[in-house]
Parts: structure tokens; sequence; C-alpha cells
């Protein structure tokens, strides 16, 4: 529900502004239209510090910033280097320089040692380990019949004190990063006043100057909930205020008011866009509808149980969202089991739920898949809705009459859709279906073809009936058709997660072999894994689509509004 708003107009001195968007940040009621974006020196000194701040804080917090990944690279380099200098050892370049003798390096398999070498080339082993030996020959090597080694580029004893030497570079900076998150809440104390001081620049900037700028002018809106505790501290201000009723003309800013079911899904309203102050809030419908569609998509009850633990699971980790996805898991269990499926299984085979068969879904409804038919008929329910909501709006926007080109199509298509219903089910009989329809017929027909518009010409009129009517035709079928998609991705993610439960049982086989069973888990959770995640995402944006495009479409919403900002504290 959109809530009603109060417009507020403040008229003071220009050198009390600061102190009176100061008081109104503590009351954190009253919306101030202000900049968005630096607008001199000051307020653009403030954005600078809060996000030098912010970057400090998050240094601090997650011990990953630049020069501490530089640090651990530098370090795990040089232990490499040493751990490859380690068998060679180390010694006095300079000295052996001095006598001229040149040494080669080489390695073999310690098996393929020969002892003969050392008769005929001046050898020495410098490390065996049982598997690999490394040695050298000092001076001639002339017909040696293994490959020579390039020579460590330096001794291990350096290689191993710049080992020494990063590490303890690494260790003083972690451990001053360390001893720096003990700054932390200074750091936030300091960030929060200076957000503060940054919003209330921005609103202080937006003020109107009057009076040769010896006064300021601000204009704000809050909730007329609100209007009593405002009135009483605007009245201890030194301020002159004025109140007034807002109007579509103000541009106010859009609150919405709902229960805290229908709260969880303002995120998605807000995705598209909040609606125009004299328009309807979509969230209660998509609270009931997105559910449902994402319910259709999943089609698994033991997919739905896995939602509900990884929403309880992860609460801390998902915030606000946590209750959204344990709700999205409920209705998909709910949902799952009507349509008798548990991670791609038919439970209606299960022998424990004979008893209470008659609740599953059936698989054929007039000769069609169940799933099929139920997703057709409640897509039908979705648009029938949007036109009754339609019409409920344009009528309190512009009145009965100006209304009854819409008033028609909705009693032609909903008052249709209804008789058609009674009909199927045998309330109403063929004679008296027949009178109904015509009668709607002939009422709708002149509210589209000729009094769609009552201050236009007539032949207007008609000329916009007939596109209208072409609109219909062509659009509603393929709006109702594209609820398809939830029996279709239903299927898909039935099928595909059967045919990781079939795959897994080949494996399995008569389950003699204990070690079948690894490979067989290690298929189903997989499997399922995956299939679970591509459900998810489809079960997410199809729904969304569905409400976005077709319900929103059929309705007349628009995205038109902005979202309610007040001023206030952090």
């Amino acid at each position: 529900m959109i809530e009603k708003m109060t417009k507020y107009s403040f008229v003071l001195l220009d050198a009390g502004k600061e102190g009176f968007l100061s008081r109104l940040q503590e009351l954190g009621l009253v919306d101030i239209t202000r900049s968005d974006k630096p607008v001199d020196e000051r307020t653009a000194a403030l954005l600078d510090g809060i996000e030098a701040r912010k970057k400090r804080i998050s240094e601090i917090e997650k011990g990953s910033d630049a020069t501490l990944h530089g640090l651990k690279e530098r370090l795990t380099a040089l232990e490499k280097e040493a751990a490859d200098l380690k068998a060679w050892g180390s010694w006095d370049r300079a000295a052996l320089a001095e006598t001229g003798v040149k040494l080669h390096f080489y390695s073999v398999p310690s098996k393929k040692y020969d002892a003969a070498w050392e008769a005929s080339y001046a050898t020495f082993k410098v490390d065996d380990n049982g598997k690999t030996c490394r040695f050298v020959i000092a001076g001639d090597n002339a017909g040696f019949p293994l490959k020579e080694l390039p020579e460590p580029v330096r001794n291990y004893s350096d290689a191993e004190a710049d080992v020494k030497a990063a590490s303890d570079e690494m260790k003083a900076y972690a451990a001053g990063l360390e001893a720096a998150k003990a700054d932390i809440p200074a750091l936030k104390k300091d960030l929060e006043v200076q957000q503060e001081d940054f919003s209330r620049a921005l609103a202080s900037a937006a003020a109107e100057g009057a009076a040769e700028n010896l006064l300021a002018v601000f204009e704000g809106f809050s909730p007329v909930e609100n209007d009593a505790e405002l009135e009483k501290q605007f009245d201890a201000m030194d301020i002159v205020w004025f109140k007034d009723k807002a109007v579509l003309e103000d541009n106010p800013p859009i609150s919405f008011r709902n229960n805290k079911f229908v709260k969880m899904f303002e995120l998605l309203t807000d995705m598209y866009g909040r609606p125009a102050y004299d328009g309807f809030d979509p969230t209660p419908f998509i609270a009931v509808f997105f559910m449902l569609f994402f319910a259709f998509c999943m089609g698994d009850a033991g997919y739905g149980l896995l939602l509900v633990a990884l929403g309880l699971g992860l609460k801390k980790t998902l915030g606000d969202i946590s209750p959204l996805v344990v709700t999205l898991g409920v209705a998909t269990t709910v949902i799952g089991f009507l349509f008798h499926t548990f991670f791609s299984i038919d439970i209606a085979q299960w022998q424990m739920f004979e008893p209470i068969k008659g609740i599953f879904l059936p698989s054929k409804i007039m000769g069609y898949d169940g799933t099929m038919v139920l997703s057709l008929i409640v897509g039908i329910v979705h648009i029938c809705i949007a036109l009754v909501v339609k019409t409920c709006v344009t009528t309190k926007q512009k009145g009965f009459l100006g209304s009854l080109g819409t008033w028609g199509w909705t009693l032609l298509i909903v008052g249709g859709v209804i008789v058609g219903a009674f009909a199927l089910l045998g309330v109403i009989d063929k004679n008296a279906t027949k009178i109904i329809i015509i009668v709607l017929g002939i009422v709708s027909a002149l509210g589209i073809f000729f009094l769609n518009d009552i201050h236009r010409n007539p032949l207007l009129n008609i000329g916009s009936g007939l596109w209208d009517t072409y609109n219909a035709v062509t659009g509603l079928l393929g709006d109702v058709l594209s609820y398809l998609r939830l029996y279709a991705l239903g299927l898909a993610g039935m099928m595909l997660g059967s045919s990781f439960n079939s795959i897994g049982l080949s494996v399995l086989g008569d389950g003699s072999n204990p070690g079948m069973w690894v490979f067989f888990l290690l298929i189903v959770i997989i499997g399922h894994t995956l299939n679970i995640a591509m459900a998810a995402l489809g079960a997410f944006v199809h729904p969304l689509r569905l409400n976005f495009l077709e319900f929103f479409k059929n309705s007349g919403y628009e995205a038109a509004g902005r979202n309610f900002d007040p001023l206030k504290k952090q």
C-alpha cells in the first residue's frame, strides 16, 4: 500500500539552516530534496574523506590490501627458489673462481649413479636422498655421458636469508594490520559523522535562496502518520513552516506500508521501479504470484526443503533475504508435494502416501497434462486480476465515465472467463451461458467501441476500439501462452533430475558392491546440485518476467515514483 504523504515547506534564516538540517537528521522522518552530487569544495572534500575511511576499514577488516598481497607473493617465490637451491647447498664462489676450476652440475636417479665415474672424473656427491643423487664434476668433464645442468644462480644460504627477511617483514606488517583492528570502532564512528555532515551539506546546497539570500526555503515530505509528531517538533524550532496534502504534481517520494510477508517482496518491486503517487502498490500481487510461480518452476518438494535449510543455515550471510529464501522454499515444498515429486522421484507410487493420493495433482486434466493445464489456469487468473486492478485504478484516476473503455474490456474478458468456468463446471446450462455471453458482448462493445472516450468524436472511438481489439486478440493469447514456461521449466528440472537418478542407479546395479555406492552418491549429489542451481535461476528470472511484463502490462502499471529517503543519522 502506498502511504499518503504530507508536503512541508520551511522558511528560515540562511545562517540557521545547518542547525535546522541537523535537527531533521535526528528526527529521521522527513525526505528533503537535496543535491545528488558534490556541489562545492566542502562537499567534495567530505566525500573524499568518506571514501578514504571506507577503504581503510575494508583493508583492515579483510586484511587483503595490496601491500600484504605483494609481501605474500614475494615470500612464496623466495621459498620456492630456496627449496630448489637447498640440495646444491652453498660454496665460496669467489675463492673457486680464483682457482680457475669450473664446476659442472648433474642429477641422476640414485640407483643409476655409477661409482666408476669417480675414477675418471673429479666427482663429488652434493646430495643423495635415496631417490635422486646430485653431484658435481670439478674441472674437465669431457666425454661424460650425462647432460649437464645449468649452474645455480646463487647459494642456498643467500636464498634462505632472503626468505627469513621476507617472512619477518610480512609478519611485522600483519601484526601491524592486526593492531590496526583496534582502530576500527573509532574509524566507523568517524565515518558516521562524516556521512551525516555530507548528507546535511547536500541538503543545505539544495536550499532556494530568497530575500537576497538572507532566507533559506526548503521542501520536504513525510508520511501522514508522522504529522502530529512533526508539528510538535517544528513548532519548537525557530522557523516558519507550512503544511499541505501532497498531490501528484508535487512528485512526492513513495513509501510502502505492508505486512511482514509482503515486505519481503518489496525488493522485487524496487528492481522494476516504484509506482507514481496516484498509482498502486504491486507488491502484494507480486508476493503471491511470484512465490507461486517460483514453486511451479522448481516443482520439487526435496528442492524446497533444501531451500528452507539454506535460508535458515545461512541466515547471517543472506541477511534480509533469508526470510524470502525460506518462504520460497516452503512454497516449493508444498507445491512439489502436490505435484508428488521428491528429488525427481514420483512419490505417488510410494505405499505410505496411498491414503492421501487424492490431494495429489492428477496427471491428466481434460485429457491434457495436469501441470500444463494448471499453469494456463493460473496464468488466466493472473491476467484477469491485472485487468480488474487496471479498471479500479483507472476509475480512481479518471472517474467512472472516463474509464468506460477499460470497463468494457474487463467485463468482456474477466466476465467471459467466469461464465466459461461456470459452464465447464456445470453450474449454468448452455442456454443461460449463451444469453449471458450475448449480454456481456453487447455491454462491453458499448464501452470498447462507442464510449471509450466520451469527449471524442464517435468515429474516432470506433477506430480506437478496432485497434484495441486487434491488440487484445493478438496480445492476450500470447500473454496466456507465456505461462506455459511454468510447466516447461518444472518439467525440464524434473526430467534432468530423473536422468541423474537413472544414471546413478545404473552405476549402482543391484547394490551388492559397496564401492559402487560411492559413485552412486557422487552422481546423485552433484547432479541434483547442478539441477537445483539451474532450476533456481530459471525459477527467479521467469516468474519475475511474468510479473514485470504480463501483469504490469495488463494492469497498466508504470514505474514513475522515487523512493522515500528521509534525512537521518546512520
